[in-house]
């Protein structure tokens, strides 16, 4: 059978989306607290599972304790090292409530619930414990949007794999709610000017520390009312927006600052993921010959089960 790539129009579930934005926020919070730096704020995101999203164990001083989002059973879990195990329902309620709701959960685990209580990389934030308003909770379109990272995770990380450079991990930045997956230069980059909404420009400068080719995915929002594939470079070299790059549906928006490639015009194509693996290699392709990385040193052959990888200079 095909992997399945649903539909996932974001204007018929948009206030959900933005609902379970938030959400992750606040379950991404708690990783944050417990969790020593990581470069690039690696330490902080969630990860793609078969039934929804984690956030891996996290070193609660009172013990190893793992959230995550049970898209199918459609509940917040909190699992412990001590064998604890306990849950609420995702449905429709205010932030407030979603808030409330996890630390109680974290705590009936044996976990302390520290969660810094507003939003990140959004404008015009409400803390979370006075945001009231109810929301909805479509959990139809939740399960098709966990669909959809499924495949697109699996895509990423074979991509992933055709890099011996630093890489980062495929991984969810609840800050922006976008799967990604990032390469790097080697090479230090100049000092980021920062300015995003809520977020401490410390934090931004630590992420773009040094040169990179980062592609990612987001489910719309931010002016962009369709989920979205996308691709930049920090520093942007000379040359990269006037590159070349595949699918035909492709564009470079210069306003972002980035590659667009619509989810829709790959998951109608007649092979998503020979689609989408064109549109992250032509973009990174562009961002490595115009900032002129040494590619012969760091790329390789797409990874394989079971095959090891060859070794330069030995037959």
């Amino acid at each position: 059978m095909k992997p399945e790539w649903p539909a996932i129009s974001f204007p018929a579930w948009q206030e959900t989306c933005k609902a379970l934005h938030l959400w992750s926020q606040i379950v991404g919070k708690y990783r944050l607290a417990h969790t020593p730096w990581v470069n690039h704020s690696w330490h902080a995101t969630l990860y793609v599972t078969p039934r929804g999203l984690t956030t891996g164990p996290i070193p609660d001083p009172g013990g190893a304790v793992t959230l995550r989002f049970d898209f199918c059973d459609h509940a917040l879990v909190a699992e412990a090292a001590s064998g604890s195990r306990e849950s609420f329902p995702l449905e429709p309620m205010s932030v407030a409530a979603f808030f409330n709701r996890t630390k109680r959960l974290v705590m009936s685990v044996g976990g302390e619930p520290t969660i810094h209580g507003h939003p990140n990389e959004l404008p015009d934030v409400v803390p979370f414990a006075s945001d009231t308003d109810e929301r909805p909770y479509d959990g139809d379109a939740v399960r098709r949007f966990h669909q959809a990272l499924i495949q697109i995770d699996r895509v990423f990380t074979r991509f992933r794999t055709g890099f011996v450079g630093k890489v980062s991990p495929v991984h969810l930045f609840w800050g922006s709610f976008d799967l990604a997956v990032t390469r790097f230069s080697g090479r230090p980059a100049p000092i980021h000017p920062g300015g995003f909404p809520n977020l401490p420009d410390a934090v931004t400068r630590e992420a773009y520390s040094h040169e990179v080719s980062s592609a990612g995915f987001w489910p719309g929002g931010g002016g962009i009312d369709e989920a979205m594939f996308y691709s930049y470079a920090y520093p942007v070299p000379e040359g990269f927006a006037d590159r070349s790059v595949e699918p035909v549906a492709a564009r470079f928006d210069a306003k972002l600052g980035e590659f667009l490639l619509p989810y829709e015009a790959v998951r109608t194509s007649a092979d998503p993921d020979a689609t989408l693996m064109r549109f992250l290699q032509t973009t990174y392709e562009a961002a490595a010959e115009t900032g002129d990385w040494d590619r012969t040193a760091m790329e390789c052959e797409f990874g394989v089960p079971r095959v090891p990888r060859k070794i330069h200079g030995v037959g």
